[in-house]
């Protein structure tokens, strides 16, 4: 039996990890050792972070919508309230870009907000 030996896999193998390492610095670029554990922290830090990515959008359209808000005199929690009292129901994402391109027609669902607030109470 002839004996089979693994060069051209394992090359095949480095070198989509040496792609993957393109831009690190020193040694992380061009040392194996380091390049797989640099690649595979990266990827983790990838996987991580795509998750992490939405949750500050998240946020930052809430810090956004609420600074719009006190403009009017109302909190976030209770311009969100007062818009499901009144049957409104808009995502965070678009409510942070009408407070900020369209003051107008953030004003009026301000007073959407104000008046599903009285409704309830």
């Amino acid at each position: 039996m002839s004996r089979i030996k693994g060069g051209v896999t394992s090359r095949r193998r480095k070198k989509k990890y040496f792609r993957l390492a393109k831009g690190y610095r020193l040694g992380k670029n061009n040392l194996w050792r380091h390049v797989a554990e640099q690649v595979e922290k990266g990827l983790q830090y990838a996987y991580r972070d795509r998750k992490q990515k939405k949750r500050n959008f998240r946020a930052l359209w809430i810090q956004r919508i609420n600074a719009a808000t006190r403009i009017y005199g109302l909190s976030y929690s209770k311009f969100i309230d007062g818009l499901k009292k009144a049957n409104m129901i808009i995502d965070r994402k678009i409510l942070c870009d009408i407070a900020l391109n369209d003051i107008n027609g953030f004003e009026k669902l301000v007073d959407k907000a104000k008046e599903g607030l009285q409704i309830s109470a």
